[in-house]
């Protein structure tokens, strides 16, 4: 990977290739998501979690049931309403200037970059603002700093609360074919529902209840992963 701070009098002339496919790393069955986009992910995909190294809730988007599937990718096609945010920033990554300030980095690497300028959608406009293509990265680059963000505050309010529960899911794709989803946690309807009222109210000041409601609801979506599959299988 080769990196560097993007700016439109180095990198003036280098375009984005916008499609999807496995050539651009999207053949993968799950994505990192973030709290600032859970209204947009629950109407899409089923949302579960794993601790990460530091022991922090790391929410994920579940794309398929097997390695490397996405039963939302067909062929050049993302058949969803919503793209997670780390999968619509492209080669695109936030970073940070000498003053603290966020800037916007490149993968200079990355195969949807094109610095030849015979394909692709351009970054700037001849006048040196944003183009499109850089504008909807930038979008994705917001939602992703805005969930890091609210990242800690998640993990002590979920952890303290015990909202995030371990689960052992068995998705029946045929009835030869199980799938079994270990060491993943949920937060279910059911755990929202035991919560007693000052509980809510905390989870509420802190911008979080809306946040593991939508998780919870987001579960029904295994079913959609289930119906996709069972369409590619025939």
């Amino acid at each position: 990977m080769t990196t560097a701070r993007l700016d439109n009098v180095n990198h003036g002339s280098l375009r984005v290739l916008t499609g999807h496919g496995a050539a651009f790393g999207e053949a993968v069955n799950q994505v990192a998501v973030f709290a600032s986009e859970f209204a947009d992910v629950q109407r899409d995909y089923p949302i579960l979690f794993r601790r990460d190294e530091q022991n922090m809730l790391q929410a994920l988007a579940i794309l398929g049931l097997g390695r490397d599937e996405n039963l939302y990718l067909d062929g050049d096609r993302w058949n969803a309403f919503y793209i997670p945010a780390l999968m619509r920033r492209g080669p695109f990554m936030i970073g940070f200037a000498d003053d603290g300030e966020p800037v916007i980095h490149v993968d200079l690497d990355h195969p949807r970059i094109v610095a030849d300028g015979s394909k692709g959608e351009p970054l700037f406009l001849p006048q040196g603002g944003h183009a499109p293509a850089l504008e909807a990265a930038v979008d994705a680059l917001r939602t992703i700093h805005m969930g890091v963000e609210a990242a800690n505050a998640l993990t002590t309010l979920f952890t303290e609360m015990k909202l995030a529960e371990p689960v052992q899911l068995q998705v029946s794709v045929s009835d030869t074919e199980v799938v079994d989803f270990e060491g993943y946690l949920a937060v279910t309807p059911e755990k929202i529902a035991s919560l007693d009222g000052a509980t809510l109210e905390r989870l509420n000041k802190a911008g979080l209840l809306e946040v593991a409601v939508f998780a919870a609801a987001s579960l029904t979506n295994m079913s959609r992963l289930i119906a996709y599959r069972q369409r590619r299988g025939a």
